[in-house]
């Protein structure tokens, strides 16, 4: 990469969210370097990025494995005084009674809607830092506003992420690095089916964005400095008046939500 360019670091980019945002953010002129496990889907994001006047680079990796985060973060090693946008947007979820799924899937979640999340900001923050210039979106969702019976670890992985933006932006503040988090409702991606959701299941959160919308949505509130960014007026509405209700009471109406979507 041309060490005199301005690069974003995009994760989860194979698909949804995240690759639009790597294809927005090639627009904005910054040399992206997409990484997700999955080779195939990276390259055709790089090559439509490329065909389009951008620049892009693959980088294959499992984020859920602490050894090929560090593999990434060495990798990015002797660029990262240009690192200025860093997009923690991989994750997935799990979708079912607790007592029944899978611990070690929910344990991989943990590690790639967490740990990798924390890992990577840890590592790419000091050069922001240093240069007095950097944005970090971390990708939650609106789930991260009330308990989710039937996804409990899910829900609780983006609450973390919530809570976890909040406070770095705070540490931040005043240095030139600005974090926020990214909550978008339920859009049309692959989660829902590698989640394990009914495919004819209806969302929990209705709404008619796209992924495009949400990762302009989130850009905007980016460059806005804005620490919370919810995506979409159903949603904020939504969110807002989940401040006046009983957390017994929404947790009780999300299982009912999740339950239709076995």
């Amino acid at each position: 990469m041309n060490a005199s360019s301005k690069v974003a670091v995009v994760t989860g980019a194979s698909s949804g969210i995240g690759a639009e945002l790597a294809q927005l953010l090639a627009v904005r002129g910054y040399r992206v370097v997409a990484t997700a496990r999955r080779e195939d889907r990276l390259e055709e994001l790089c090559q439509r990025i490329t065909s389009a006047g951008g620049v892009c680079v693959a980088f294959p990796a499992d984020l859920s494995r602490r050894s090929e985060r560090e593999r990434l973060c060495e990798a990015l090693a002797p660029n990262a005084a240009d690192i200025e946008v860093l997009v923690n947007n991989a994750g997935f979820g799990t979708h079912g009674y607790f007592i029944e799924t899978d611990v070690d899937r929910e344990l991989e979640m943990i590690e790639v809607n967490c740990a990798a999340l924390v890992h990577l900001t840890k590592r790419l923050l000091p050069a922001m830092r240093a240069r007095g210039r950097g944005y970090v979106v971390n990708v939650a969702s609106v789930a991260a506003f009330q308990p989710g019976p039937l996804m409990a670890v899910y829900y609780a992985s983006k609450a973390f992420v919530l809570s976890f933006s909040e406070a770095l932006s705070e540490e931040c503040a005043g240095t030139g690095i600005h974090v926020n988090a990214l909550c978008p409702g339920t859009i049309p991606t692959e989660f829902q089916a590698k989640a394990g959701i009914a495919s004819s299941a209806p969302p929990a959160y209705a709404s008619k964005l796209t992924a495009r919308d949400a990762a302009e949505q989130g850009l905007a509130g980016m460059f806005a400095n804005k620490r919370i960014v919810i995506t979409g007026a159903r949603q904020k509405t939504a969110v807002f008046f989940n401040r006046f209700l009983p957390r017994k009471v929404i947790t009780k109406a999300v299982k009912r939500i999740q339950a239709r979507r076995l």
